[in-house]
């Protein structure tokens, strides 16, 4: 873990390395929603990306910046999802051993996906305690190099990566708002965004029901998650002591969104736009529908995280 802030540098460096192992995802506009909330948004696909998730743009970073002795003993890491699943095929490109810990109540499409890339999944407890003391068990037979969801500082870089094609793409936005879990995509989103564009306001969204980093961010002290209770499974677990210190220092705001509004907002942009969105993704733009008054007329660009949902278990 670094207590090294990344620069826009660095964000450039890791696009430099990663951009011919990655999709260059669509960006994408829907003319109805843009009516029914008479805003202009620009929605930066990620579902689109390797593994359905930005996930897979900072997992490729880590892992291309490994030593040859790392390559050897493999890569671990704790996930119940999309940076399992985006760790595991970003070393099997490389050749390198992946060693998965996930929780037992991980969905069952992203315990698919990881043993679909080939990794050696560890099942643990949904503790965060138990996934910690497992990963230091397979650490420990293994040697493999931690590489954490969003607390890296190679990781953050690549989730950068996002936010910065999104500009070059559409360089005129007056706001940019992803959603925040970790805060590894919130943390790079920020740097590049503010890094092109000092004006642009950058908006993190999280689900009322998980809304650890808006009270942190509030108070200006780590407050870390409660059992959270959110359909987006994707955004529950709390802000690192290193993706904290780089929201507080430069987001404008984090906004939250109620649980059927969420939902609201996945339905519509699966209805309007015929794309797959998880409910993690839908964040951004349901914290749009709750808060109409502070966009009206602005030019937004929506980070769209990813699409891997169970198909079976529809919230609507």
């Amino acid at each position: 873990m670094s207590t090294i802030i990344p620069q826009f540098s660095d964000i450039q460096d890791a696009h430099n390395r990663i951009k011919s192992f990655i999709h260059k995802t669509p960006v994408l506009s829907s003319n109805s929603i843009n009516e029914i909330l008479n805003i202009n948004l620009s929605f930066k696909c990620e579902n689109f990306q390797k593994v359905g998730a930005f996930k897979f743009r900072g997992a490729t970073n880590a892992v291309r910046l490994l030593d040859k002795k790392e390559v050897e003993k493999g890569v671990t890491t704790h996930s119940s999802g999309n940076h399992a699943a985006a760790l595991s095929l970003a070393a099997k490109q490389l050749g390198v051993p992946a060693h998965i810990v996930m929780p037992t109540s991980a969905p069952e499409i992203k315990k698919k996906a990881v043993e679909g890339y080939g990794a050696k999944i560890t099942f643990c407890e949904p503790t965060l305690q138990a996934r910690e003391e497992t990963l230091r068990i397979v650490q420990s037979k293994t040697g493999a190099t931690f590489i954490h969801p969003y607390d890296n500082f190679n990781v953050i870089c690549g989730q950068g990566t996002s936010a910065k094609e999104l500009l070059e793409e559409v360089p005129d936005l007056d706001v940019i708002i992803a959603p925040i879990g970790g805060g590894g995509l919130m943390s790079g989103t920020v740097i590049s965004a503010k890094s092109i564009n000092p004006e642009i306001k950058v908006y993190g969204a999280e689900p009322l029901n998980a809304d650890d980093a808006f009270r942190s961010f509030k108070q200006g002290v780590f407050i870390p998650a409660g059992p959270p209770n959110t359909i987006a499974d994707g955004l529950l677990t709390s802000l690192s002591p290193l993706t904290f210190q780089i929201i507080r220092e430069n987001l404008d705001d984090i906004l939250t969104a109620r649980e059927e509004t969420i939902v609201e907002a996945m339905r519509m942009i699966w209805e309007r736009m015929k794309i797959i969105v998880e409910p993690s993704a839908a964040v951004p733009l349901a914290a749009i529908i709750e808060n109409k008054y502070l966009f009206k007329g602005k030019k937004i660009g929506l980070i769209v995280s990813g699409g891997n949902v169970d198909l079976n278990n529809l919230p609507f």
